[in-house]
């Protein structure tokens, strides 16, 4: 059993919205299976310290505005270097590029499976 309908919303909403602020390099991929207390993870990158802060600004107001939802939990905010927005479903890491890189997170979750996600209406 896969992440929940409710959850691919949410990140697909997520990554509209990142795309938005012109994230790059977005992979979401289904962890049900192998964490058990969250669904899936939306990683997605910035180039500077202002846009990882101004992506996390806009998925909080695009998943409030289509959800009325707030993270449960919020870290790393105002440093710009790797903000985590936990929606209890679903996991959002917006990661500078230099720290996507180092940490690697789609390696470390390679083997489950990943959730398409939607083409931005704003990249065509």
């Amino acid at each position: 059993m896969g992440a929940h309908a409710d959850s691919i919303a949410l990140v697909h909403t997520a990554a509209l919205a990142a795309g938005d602020k012109l994230a790059e390099d977005m992979v979401a991929l289904d962890v049900a299976e192998r964490l058990g207390i969250t669904d899936a993870f939306l990683i997605v990158s910035g180039g500077s310290e202002p846009q990882v802060n101004a992506i996390v600004d806009e998925i909080q107001a695009k998943v409030i505005e289509k959800f009325d939802l707030r993270p449960v939990r919020r870290e790393g905010f105002g440093l710009g270097r790797w903000v985590l927005l936990d929606y209890g479903d679903v996991v959002v890491h917006v990661q500078h590029q230099e720290d996507r890189v180092f940490y690697a997170l789609e390696r470390l979750w390679a083997d489950c499976p990943v959730i398409e996600l939607p083409v931005s209406d704003s990249k065509s």
